[in-house]
């Protein structure tokens, strides 16, 4: 029988600190990560929620000359710049977003000492994903392209459920979505099971705490900017 957590104060403080230390990480020691530690969080991460049980994921995990391999394809695909570009938005986001979105490209830029308007510099930026920004463990995920928005939801709650086991155990993480244009080369490389499709990639290791990118703390919203709360004082007001 699964032993449940404990649910004192030191608990529910323990699993916030986890939650808000969590970054995306673009600088990283090359100290391996042992396979089994990896396996430790993959047992955590499918505890995560599906719909209907039906866990949609699938995982391929990365390392030493296997990732190495990988990487210089994905690079030399990047060199090329033959594939179209991939659509991670809409043509026209919403505003809301769109003003967080070249929120982020500033300082993410900054931080690097890029010029926004340099597109040569942030096109050899963009590469580094394809190195997992030197980390010892990279990891593609894919799912079956038939399914639904839904199972996509599920996939990201498994995506996060993993970020966070990595981090309660002093690792960090990157999301990263520019995997995605080089599925074709992907496919090549890997044995993806039929009819899967790539969700993103995932740096993991330890980060190096003196980058530039460490210290990019993003801002996040107000609980009130997003919230509506319905029926807790007799009617619908914001947070």
């Amino acid at each position: 029988m699964m032993k449940a957590p404990p649910t004192d104060g030191a608990a529910r403080d323990a699993v916030d600190a986890v939650i808000r230390s969590r970054a995306a990480v673009r600088a990283f020691q090359p100290t391996p990560v042992p396979k089994a530690l990896v396996v430790e969080m993959l047992e955590v991460a499918r505890c995560a929620p599906s719909n209907s049980n039906t866990q949609p994921w699938f995982v391929h995990v990365l390392e030493g000359d296997a990732k190495r391999r990988f990487s210089e394809a994905l690079l030399r695909s990047h060199e090329r710049d033959e594939l179209p570009a991939s659509q991670h938005f809409p043509p026209e986001l919403p505003a809301a977003c769109k003003t967080r979105q070249a929120d982020f490209g500033a300082r993410y830029y900054a931080a690097l000492g890029i010029d926004r308007a340099d597109a040569a510099a942030r096109y050899r930026q963009t590469a580094q994903n394809y190195l997992f920004f030197d980390a010892p463990v990279g990891l593609i995920f894919t799912i079956d392209a038939r399914l639904m928005p839904h199972s996509w939801a599920d996939f990201g709650m498994f995506l996060q459920t993993f970020m966070l086991a990595a981090r309660a155990r002093g690792l960090d993480t990157c999301p990263q979505v520019s995997f995605v244009r080089h599925e074709p080369v992907i496919r090549e490389c890997l044995p993806l099971p039929e009819g899967q499709t790539v969700v993103c990639g995932m740096s993991l290791g330890w980060a190096q705490e003196g980058s530039a990118l460490r210290q990019l703390a993003m801002p996040r919203e107000p609980v009130e900017a997003f919230t509506v709360f319905h029926g807790f004082d007799g009617g619908a007001t914001e947070a």
